[in-house]
């Protein structure tokens, strides 16, 4: 009986050991103790309690104050609550401390919360960035285009990482820059004689207001000369002035063809007419002589005044072409 309730004893604090060893993480404990961090277990314990994995606060703890931060354990777990990552927003802060950069705990946070990497960004601090933009078509006032690249080296800049514009508008904005100095020029040749007359333009124009970076400089990587554009709009000009040419002449051709055949068909109402008209003298012939307005002997000589003209006519066709022979 004894030992059943020995048994029943060791189970038991088995049992309790487990519980006690799963809600304290005492390792971590005397990991911190050791390093000098003072975390009360019953801390440890609230961290369980609250979902909150211990080693994700203790250990960026121990960093901080080995590297002589003052940070406070209850703000690195309100930064886990809230979703942001303790470890690289305590890695930051040494960064900064570094590089004697001045970066608060709250100014930390609220960059890594806003979705950017505070800790690539103090390392942008110290070692700028090149961004290359791609290739930037623009033309000058000659009509001859230019295809410009840029390296734009910049810095991070970290007051303004919260609601700064990343890389894309600064790539944007340097590409307006070139194609507002290369249509700026007078001459094509002007551009390809200094290049360096876009990085001064563009560095001028303040192009990293509002945003998150520092620009440092503006390199021209490469510039070259791509197509004549003034060449290739005269011609399409001069093709496009053709073809309404062409359009216009077809039009009074068309219009003359209409005019002709209106002319022919005139011409073919007058002969009707006439027609018409020589088809009412045999009917007035014989209506006069009913009415004896006409007599016999004045028909026959107008008979032979017709047949003497037509005579004359039949003489005058037989007789032309010997006329036009030439004389051998």
């Amino acid at each position: 009986m004894e030992i059943l309730w020995i048994i029943i004893a060791v189970v038991a604090a088995i049992i309790v050991l487990t519980i006690f060893f799963t809600f304290v993480p005492l390792g971590l404990w005397i990991s911190a103790m050791a390093a000098g961090v003072r975390v009360g277990i019953f801390t440890l314990i609230g961290m369980r309690i609250r979902r909150v994995v211990p080693s994700r606060i203790v250990n960026p703890m121990i960093k901080a104050v080995k590297a002589g931060l003052d940070v406070q354990i209850d703000k690195l777990e309100a930064h886990y609550l809230a979703g942001g990552n303790v470890d690289r927003v305590i890695n930051a802060l040494i960064a900064a401390q570094r590089a004697d950069i001045p970066l608060e705990f709250e100014r930390a946070a609220a960059i890594d919360l806003a979705g950017r990497d505070v800790l690539q960004a103090v390392q942008m601090s110290v070692n700028p960035k090149v961004i290359e933009t791609p290739v930037v078509a623009a033309i000058a006032k000659d009509g001859i285009e230019l295809r410009a690249k840029a390296r734009v080296t910049v810095r991070a800049n970290i007051d303004r990482l919260v609601g700064g514009a990343g890389e894309e508008t600064v790539i944007a904005r340097v590409g307006e820059g070139i194609v507002t100095t290369v249509g700026s020029a007078e001459t094509h040749k002007q551009v390809l004689e200094n290049p360096d007359l876009i990085s001064r333009t563009v560095l001028s124009k303040g192009l990293d207001a509002g945003t998150a970076f520092e620009i440092l400089s503006i390199d021209i990587a490469d510039v070259d000369v791509g197509r004549n554009i003034g060449a290739q709009l005269q011609m399409d000009q001069a093709e496009a002035d053709k073809r309404i040419a062409q359009a216009k002449a077809e039009e009074r051709r068309a219009m003359a063809v209409a005019k002709e055949q209106e002319m022919q068909a005139a011409v073919q109402e007058m002969r009707a007419k006439v027609v018409e008209a020589e088809a009412e003298v045999p009917k007035a012939m014989a209506s006069a002589l009913r009415e004896g307005k006409l007599g016999v002997l004045d028909y026959y000589n107008m008979q032979n005044v017709v047949a003497d003209t037509g005579m004359r006519d039949s003489i005058s066709r037989m007789s032309a072409p010997k006329n036009d022979q030439p004389q051998k």
